[in-house]
């Protein structure tokens, strides 16, 4: 049986909300009692993707709040998970199983190994991702 926690966190984009998103939340929440969302803004997706989000950010928030597996939603100003930890104190960072074997995240697990908070990898939608969506626009 998996693991139950009592706070969750979890973060996105959520750019051209879709069903790859729900299922992260919807296994996130599966997971814990209280799931915490943190949504990019505009500026940080602009510095770590390299591109503007075609939903505007205060509406990506009001969408992922609207979603019953959701309990709180912050904005998402740095990819410090660390730091998010230090102002949210969760007990565990639900993440999409494609981020696994990335340097940042071999090293957050590292770090938060070290205080007791766990890493969950979900796994990841196949054939959907805002990039598709984005994609499959520009072709029109």
């Amino acid at each position: 049986m998996d693991k139950s926690y009592e706070i969750g966190y979890t973060t996105g984009v959520f750019d051209m909300f879709h069903i790859g998103h729900l299922n992260i939340l919807k296994r996130a929440k599966a997971r814990c009692k209280y799931l915490i969302v943190g949504v990019s803004t505009d500026a940080l997706t602009k510095e770590y993707k390299k591109k503007t989000p075609i939903i505007p950010f205060e509406d990506r928030i009001e969408i992922v709040k609207s979603i019953v597996y959701v309990d709180q939603v912050i904005p998402q100003t740095t990819m410090d998970k660390r730091k998010a930890w230090e102002e949210l104190h969760f007990h565990v960072l639900f993440h999409g199983s494609d981020w696994k074997h990335t340097e940042m995240y071999q090293k957050l697990e590292a770090d938060f190994c070290r205080i007791g908070v766990d890493i969950v990898y979900l796994p990841h939608t196949e054939g959907i991702s805002s990039t598709i969506l984005t994609d499959a626009l520009e072709r029109f």
